[in-house]
């Protein structure tokens, strides 16, 4: 059975066996489910094939376990280098800066500011604590941008190590996108220290917030990879990928309610990963609730296929960056 073969059957399989199963949870357990047909359609080929990367996962996983084995000692070697660059990053970030690292707290505080005055004295969206709400978005889509923007030109930055002494590829996106996560860490002290000032009542699902923010890292981290491999070979990918960020931004619900779009625009942002992400995040720190096994799926289902594709791009083309560097 050829590798084509195996994901279609695997997939028909999973939503012959997920659907049933998913039509009769309790909203409890599953969560809100769509009201149109089309919707139902759609999240259920979402689902299948979440599924079905999960379970094609599980079989490379049990299948070339010498290979798993090999990637996982490479990348245990390297981690020191990896640690270094992770910490280069951050000091250069800084250096010759009066404030140093306090920047990490006040650039989203200060952001969070202007638009919030901007958008709360000119549009007045009826949005309860606004400037919360807008912080929320601002967190996980910041950390997006800044990771998958690093992370596409590290490779093309780390041309000089790669030309030098043999350094798995891999390496630089992931510096990159951990890097961001220190940042992202910072960035969330800024989050709780504006969810105090405002009175908004702490909620136990605060403690539920790291699954979002590693539904965004793994999507982060694959897209990251996809990004830096095509950056090598299309070195104008950098210039369309920030006209890209500016487009997905505003297609993120992220300083305006998702309600005040009309209906076709709203099914259409169901294709936006980072709509799914922002709007898991907003469930457990804003509102105290927890997303159902449909937003679960959801998420792990878009973070898992960019990881893979990552994943597939840099190791089958590793070999030929030294060519275009």
């Amino acid at each position: 059975m050829t590798k084509k073969h195996y994901l279609a059957t695997t997939t028909i399989l999973t939503l012959a066996l997920f659907l049933p199963f998913w039509q009769y949870l309790p909203m409890e357990v599953a969560g809100h489910r769509p009201g149109n047909i089309p919707m139902q359609i759609f999240y259920a080929a979402l689902m299948s094939a979440t599924t079905a990367i999960i379970a094609t996962i599980c079989t490379i996983i049990a299948t070339r376990r010498t290979f798993i084995r090999t990637q996982l000692a490479t990348l245990a070697r390297f981690r020191h280098l990896l640690f270094l660059m992770i910490k280069r990053d951050f000091v250069t970030r800084y250096r010759r800066n009066v404030l140093g690292v306090l920047w990490s707290l006040l650039n989203p505080l200060m952001t969070m500011l202007v638009l919030t005055m901007v958008f709360s004295m000119l549009f007045r969206f009826d949005i309860p604590n606004f400037p919360v709400y807008l912080l929320s978005g601002q967190l996980i889509f910041n950390f997006f941008s800044e990771a998958t923007t690093r992370a596409m030109g590290s490779v093309l930055g780390g041309a000089g190590t790669i030309k030098k002494v043999y350094v798995p590829k891999y390496i630089f996106p992931a510096s990159a996108v951990l890097s961001s996560v220190v940042n992202l860490a910072f960035a969330f002290v800024a989050f709780l220290f504006v969810y105090a000032i405002t009175g908004e009542p702490l909620r136990w699902t605060l403690l539920l917030v790291p699954l979002p923010i590693l539904y965004v890292f793994t999507f982060s981290l694959g897209l990251g990879m996809l990004l830096s491999s095509m950056a090598v070979f299309f070195r104008d990918i950098t210039y369309l990928y920030g006209i890209a960020m500016t487009l997905l931004m505003f297609l993120t619900p992220i300083f305006y309610p998702v309600t005040i779009l009309p209906d076709r625009i709203f099914h259409l942002i169901h294709l936006n990963p980072m709509f799914h992400y922002v709007s898991y995040f907003r469930e457990l720190a804003l509102y105290g609730t927890i997303p159902g096994l449909w937003a679960n799926m959801l998420c792990l289902g878009f973070a898992l296929a960019a990881l893979c594709v990552g994943l597939f791009a840099t190791m089958t083309q590793q070999d030929k960056f030294i060519l275009y560097l």
